[in-house]
């Protein structure tokens, strides 16, 4: 009977070593699945990391392919044609778009993994609804900006100011000051007919007679109150109505749309089958009979511990061999791509689709190889204790231990199997400027998107601006380091000569001369300006605590202030203590060639606020020249063409390297922006100038940053490096 007993057992053994690695494998490749396809964190850091929302925007939505889309989509919006694409962000802003996405993915998991029986997509529009009416008024302003196309002696200048007071009045802030000319009859007609053009057709007549008397009296105040109210309310009210009547109110149900279009949902309810089945009914059975079998195949080994223990080791590391050959083929079944893309899709869109999908099969089966190294750790651990114990007369073990061992390495490895993928697939990479691959590497070693006289800024109302949006939003749309001058306001005699040496053409130069002080009288206190405070300044406290504010926001990111200082030192110093920043402010190693130290470490000590002068060093030891520590580029660049890689201020050997990629003539050049801030544009001269050098770019400085794809471009050479 004893004899029949171990004969059987004899026999079962290669079946229980069988279902053991088998089921190890199973247990492997469900906590992969539950740990990532069935994780909403997992699909979200799939779209961050391949910044798919940033690709729409960039990439996408101005696809000469995608744009019929676009327009139908936003056919319904108070939007032109041509301004679709400009207008979009303001319509459905990126955080807006994320939320959105959060909440379908949320829905979709919890739907695959049981939560619930049913599947409803929605969207809440509200947000989109609220935007409507910044985009009206964004539109207003742009009509009533249209008329300083009028030839008249003189009127383009009160035009060009008619239109920046409607701008203001649109957005509802009261405009700093208003226009003021003595109109002749036609002027006031045809400057009331322009601003007519922005109202329904049916107030037009009713408001003719106001908006009239009130231009050619000189009166611009009344004749913006009559009109901008009613063109914002009125197309903000249409847009929005035009919507809810689309979808049927404030929320949007995608599911419903979805399920009458040839049930388009099909694939994901039979996802549903397969993963309710898996975690309902596969998983658990997989774990009882994997850990019945390795305790049978425990109790009915040889009679030594040691080749028991072996054993074990055997049938854990074949399980993680299993699941590794299973992750080599997955690999080698989607090296030509996971989705194929009809032909008829935009190529953005293909590549959008096609870099997510491979995106989250590496995220899957880079969880999955995780598994497979602890099963064959674990494995190697005990077949290594065993060989050891039987080959080394000195080990002694006592068979109790021997079982102990072998239950808790098993355990282990199981507990390892289920839960490392899931702490591989939720935990969150860690991020530095914006990037998973950034940590590592030294601040001489990244290149950042540089902002070239960042405090001029359309938003500001500076003259002659050489960005759009405030400094802020600057940061929001990417850019690290801010080029940035300060002043004092200056004297009446100090005007003249800050302009003589100023991009100004002489021309503009007696117009400001003759205008600033007027309209702009001096003003105590520090300031950032550009060449002249009068011509537009923003306060350097207010400035700074704004930097201060975001970074403490961003607590991941490190920003550069490259200072063209007028200002001393000992009061430089002053205002950053002021404006609250000594606890963010990095003081670089004394001696400039010293290697820099890794993003990560920057923001692990908190100092992540780097500050250069063009002209002081020191005595704060924050506070360093540039110069000493960076070269860079000429600047003073007339067309694309003259653009040069030649050695300018800084010489050719520091670890810092500025390329001035931007065009002046008698100020920025917006025009020339266009074709300069290209991606292909910044790159090409990037590596050019790289070549050249010997040395990696860090600072790519640009006029208009929100024009063209810079920021595009310094991706690609972080991803490059």
């Amino acid at each position: 009977m004893e004899q029949r007993a171990i004969r059987l057992r004899r026999r079962l053994r290669p079946v229980a070593w069988i279902v053991a690695v088998l089921c190890v494998a199973v247990l492997a490749a469900t906590a992969t699945a539950r740990s990532t396809l069935l994780s909403p964190g997992f699909h979200q850091r799939v779209l961050d990391e391949q910044h798919a929302y940033d690709r729409l925007y960039n990439e996408v939505l101005v696809d000469p392919g995608t744009l019929p889309v676009t327009r139908d989509l936003l056919a319904r919006l108070p939007v032109p044609e041509a301004a679709v694409t400009s207008n979009l962000k303001i319509v459905l802003p990126p955080e807006t778009l994320r939320t959105m996405a959060d909440r379908q993915i949320a829905e979709v998991t919890g739907y695959l993994r049981g939560e619930h029986d049913t599947l409803r997509l929605t969207v809440d529009l509200r947000p989109l609804l609220t935007n409507v009416g910044n985009l009206a008024q964004t539109y207003f302003g742009d009509l009533v900006a249209s008329v300083q196309r009028q030839p008249e002696p003189d009127f383009p200048a009160f035009l060009a100011d008619l239109g920046k007071s409607a701008n203001a009045v649109a957005e509802g802030v009261p405009p700093a000051g208003l226009p003021t000319l003595e109109l002749s009859r036609d002027q006031a007609v045809a400057a009331t007919r322009a601003l007519l053009q922005v109202v329904p057709d049916d107030r037009r007549d009713e408001l003719r007679p106001e908006v009239e008397v009130a231009l050619d009296s000189g009166d611009v105040a009344s004749a913006l109150a009559a009109v901008g109210p009613e063109a914002v309310s009125d197309r903000t009210r249409r847009a929005t109505e035009q919507l809810r009547g689309t979808v049927g109110g404030d929320t949007w149900d995608i599911t419903a749309d979805l399920d009458t279009s040839s049930d388009a949902l099909a694939p994901l309810h039979r996802a549903r089958s397969v993963t309710h089945l898996a975690q309902g009914v596969v998983e658990p059975l997989a774990a009882l009979l994997g850990v019945a079998a390795l305790a049978f195949l425990w109790v009915s080994g040889p009679a030594a511990p040691a080749r028991r223990l072996m054993g074990l080791g055997w049938a854990l590391a074949a399980g993680g061999t299993l699941t590794g050959l299973c992750v080599v083929a997955a690999r080698m079944a989607t090296d030509d791509g996971v989705i194929s893309t009809p032909a008829s899709w935009p190529g953005s869109v293909s590549r959008l689709v096609d870099d997510l999908g491979s995106a989250a099969v590496d995220g899957v089966l880079t969880t999955a190889t995780v598994a497979a190294y602890i099963l064959l750790a674990a494995g190697a651990l005990l077949v290594a204790v065993g060989w050891a114990w039987t080959t080394g007369p000195a080990l002694t073990v006592r068979p109790r231990r021997a079982q102990m061992l072998a239950v808790g390495v098993a355990g282990a490895a199981l507990g390892g199997v289920v839960l490392a993928p899931v702490a591989a697939g939720r935990a969150e990479p860690r991020v530095c400027q914006g990037s998973s691959r950034l940590c590592d590497r030294g601040y001489d070693e990244i290149a950042q998107l540089t902002s070239h006289n960042a405090m001029s800024t359309t938003a500001d109302q500076f003259i002659g601006p050489l960005q759009d949006p405030h400094i802020t939003a600057q940061l929001n749309d990417g850019v690290r380091a801010l080029q940035i001058d300060t002043y004092t306001w200056e004297r009446p005699e100090q005007i003249a000569e800050r302009l003589e040496g100023s991009e100004f053409s002489p021309r503009l130069q007696g117009q400001i001369l003759a205008a600033i002080n007027k309209f702009n009288p001096p003003r105590d206190g520090l300031w950032l300006c550009h060449s002249v405070c009068r011509a537009g300044a923003i306060g350097l406290v207010p400035t700074l605590r704004e930097v201060g504010d975001w970074l403490r926001a961003h607590p991941t990111d490190v920003v550069t202030l490259i200072v063209q200082d007028a200002v001393g030192a000992e009061a430089t110093a002053a205002v950053f203590e002021e404006a609250g920043l000594t606890d963010l402010l990095f003081a670089p190693d004394p001696d400039p060639s010293h290697p820099w130290p890794d993003l990560g470490e920057m923001i692990d000590s908190g100092k992540r606020l780097v500050v250069f002068a063009e002209r002081a060093d020191g005595p704060a030891s924050w506070y360093r020249n540039f110069y000493r520590y960076g070269m860079e580029t000429p600047y003073a660049f007339r067309t694309p063409a003259d653009m040069t890689c030649v050695p300018h201020r800084g010489g050719t050997d520091k670890r810092l390297f500025l390329l001035n990629h931007f065009i002046t003539i008698d100020g920025g050049s917006r025009l020339d922006a266009g074709t300069v801030n290209t991606r292909a544009a910044v790159l090409d001269r990037v590596h050019a100038c790289e070549r050249e050098r010997g040395s990696p770019v860090n600072f790519v400085a640009v006029d208009y940053l929100t024009i063209g794809d810079a920021r595009g471009a310094v991706d690609a050479l972080n991803a490059e490096r």
